[in-house]
């Protein structure tokens, strides 16, 4: 199957366009500062179960640990009426011109698709990878926040990224056999 990455950036914290909608009363974002494997996994497998997000199902609970604990690496939740309903991890990591933030990633859960809530959650995700480098003691200021995205994930992924003011910088196709998500976070009946 052929898919297209695209990969996307900021190179300054003034190219945010914090254009959306604010998000509705009662949801908001927030980091968790002690995130668990089994947390960061409930998660991954929620947002992308339906994307094909299968990368990181085979770790080991040690390594997924070993991730989480990784300095740069913040995870952002975003809860609606007080459930989780999407979430953002970011990961910076030390540059020759400072530090550069991934957003590892991003998205919503299944329900929460088309409420508005993508821009929101987009847009606090990376104010706080812009600002990445103050919470973390040694890191050199943020000089850009990058991200990619392919041809599985959500049909609103590249306008969300590109609305708020993330431009591209790489594009590729590449004949690829997407992994098995199918499991998803529940089985079938």
């Amino acid at each position: 199957m052929l898919v297209t990455t695209t990969h996307l950036e900021q190179t300054s914290p003034g190219q945010l366009e914090a254009g959306a909608r604010p998000l509705p009363a009662g949801s908001r974002v927030e980091r968790v500062e002690a995130v668990t494997p089994e947390f960061s996994k409930f998660l991954y497998r929620s947002v992308g179960s339906g994307w094909n997000w299968a990368d990181r199902l085979a770790l080991t609970r040690a390594r997924w640990q070993e991730l989480l604990d990784t300095p740069g690496s913040e995870t952002w939740v975003l809860t609606d009426g007080g459930a989780p309903a999407g979430y953002v991890e970011l990961l910076g990591r030390p540059e020759a011109a400072g530090t550069a933030v991934e957003i590892m990633y991003f998205g919503l859960f299944p329900e929460a698709i088309g409420r508005g809530l993508g821009a929101g959650l987009l847009t606090e995700g990376l104010r706080q990878a812009w600002q990445l480098s103050v919470r973390w003691r040694g890191f050199a200021p943020v000089h850009r926040v990058w991200v990619h995205t392919c041809s599985l994930d959500g049909p609103a992924a590249l306008a969300n990224y590109r609305a708020r003011g993330m431009t591209v910088f790489k594009t590729e196709v590449q004949d690829l056999e997407p992994q098995d998500a199918s499991r998803g976070l529940w089985p079938e009946p």
